[in-house]
């Protein structure tokens, strides 16, 4: 009788190690289920009986209702690098939201990324720095389509066809409707740069005019203001660098003059241009 009850207590105790074969090689454990135990829970309620060695495996339908844990990452539109037109739209969008402030130049350098950035943190997106769907439609829902002067404030507009008229002979050829002007020299296009012109009060007159005068470092008697590189064709009105027109752009005017804002592509052009050579401002 106290052998039994030995053998049953050691029963209860879980798994029994058979002695050892002739060869000294120890035989599989014995694993004894008891009804009060389970052998995975110690102390826990009851279960049924599994191999430890092939676990239960999930139902095909369970693995499928199961929800990805990395969410597809959201496509980039544009990084630094990048240029064209919608580069321009990103920078018009954020600099009307006082992002940047420079531009719009139609490149992704690093102050645009700098400014996304901003932009993203602002708004608890990941600070990439470059512009994704999620960025992109965040931006588009908190500022209004730009006009086609603030895409080009600070010019880089594609210039218009030449006028006919400037299709023989030495020309500039000045377009009010791309505010650019063409350097033209038998019909050839030699170089071309963006223009400001007069506001509606000080318009710059329009038709075929001459250089008569030129002046490197004239200072207006009017208006006490530079007015370097100056080529006079109509009067007071002149060809000429301002350094207004490069710090804002088409924010601000000129007083009838036709303003170039790059000094190094106007002082290019003013060694290129003689007395009696054309201008041609149109629309």
């Amino acid at each position: 009788m106290l052998a039994a009850l030995g053998a049953v207590a050691v029963g209860a105790a879980g798994c029994t190690v058979q002695p050892a074969g002739a060869g000294g090689e120890g035989a599989p454990p014995v694993r004894i289920e008891v009804p009060s135990r389970t052998p995975d829970a110690p102390g826990g309620p009851a279960s049924p009986s599994r191999t430890p060695e092939a676990p239960a495996k999930p139902s095909p339908s369970a693995s499928a209702a199961k929800p990805s844990s990395s969410p597809t990452p959201a496509r980039v539109l544009w990084s630094p690098g990048d240029d064209g037109r919608d580069v321009r739209e990103l920078q018009a969008r954020l600099r009307q939201i006082a992002w940047i402030f420079h531009g719009p130049t139609g490149t992704y350098d690093g102050l645009t990324a700098e400014a996304v950035r901003g932009f993203q943190g602002k708004r608890g997106l990941p600070e990439t720095g470059v512009t994704d769907t999620v960025t992109w439609q965040r931006l588009l829902a908190m500022t209004r389509e730009p006009g086609r002067w603030e895409l080009y404030l600070m010019g880089g507009q594609p210039a218009d066809p030449p006028d006919p008229r400037c299709m023989t002979g030495r020309v500039m050829c000045i377009s009010k409707s791309s505010r650019t002007l063409r350097w033209m020299i038998d019909g050839r296009t030699v170089s071309t740069m963006p223009v400001r012109f007069g506001s509606e009060y000080t318009p710059t007159r329009e038709g075929v005019f001459r250089v008569y005068w030129k002046s490197r470092h004239h200072v207006s008697t009017l208006y006490d203001s530079p007015m370097p590189y100056a080529m006079f064709f109509s009067g007071g009105q002149a060809v000429h660098y301002s350094s207004d027109f490069a710090a804002r752009g088409y924010a601000g005017a000129s007083h009838g003059c036709v303003n170039v804002r790059d000094e190094d592509a106007i002082a290019r052009l003013y060694e290129q241009v003689r007395d009696g050579d054309k201008v041609v401002v149109h629309w």
